[in-house]
């Protein structure tokens, strides 16, 4: 197959896997207590429907964070693209977070502490220029992003992202 008919095929799923995001979800269905792995079958329905071979990866999650704040979030990308793509763009993401005053900085964040004003002011994080730094990092990295007057926020896209990141960390 050449690079066109497999730029083709790309595009073809690519679009195929934004449809499917794009639909509401859905809530789990009625399912018996012994019925393991329903969400598995399904998805490697999905897969299977979209020509995918070699199956693929979804994450997704509908959350409320400590806040009040709701997150609806999926994505899903086919084993071969994230296979091909270059990993190595993924380490400033993987760095930012490689740090656990910058996990709890996230976690405040999303538990309703918004200004640098309120997370220098909490224990243990360090003084003004320290948490400035750190707050300077994830916003870097696409973890964090200033709003209105001075206020931090996890863009909604991360939100479900992170909490897959931590719960694959065994948190």
């Amino acid at each position: 197959m050449d690079l066109e008919q497999r730029l083709t095929e790309v595009e073809r799923r690519l679009a195929a896997l934004e449809r499917s995001a794009a639909r509401p979800p859905v809530s789990a269905p009625e399912r018996e207590p012994d019925e393991e792995l329903w969400a598995l079958r399904g998805l490697k329905e999905q897969w299977a429907e979209l020509g995918a071979d070699n199956g693929g990866v979804l994450f997704t999650g509908a959350v409320r964070t400590p806040a009040g704040l709701r997150y609806e979030w999926q994505y899903g990308l086919a084993t071969d693209a994230l296979l091909d793509d270059d990993w190595a763009a993924a380490a400033e993401s993987f760095a930012a977070l490689g740090q656990p005053l910058r996990l709890r900085l996230l976690r405040e964040v999303l538990g309703g502490r918004c200004t640098a004003a309120e997370l220098t002011g909490l224990d243990g994080t360090g003084t003004t220029g320290q948490i400035y730094h750190h707050l300077r990092q994830l916003t870097a990295a696409g973890w964090l992003q200033t709003a209105a007057r001075g206020r931090y926020e996890v863009p909604a896209g991360r939100v479900v992202p992170l909490l897959v990141m931590l719960t694959a960390a065994g948190c």
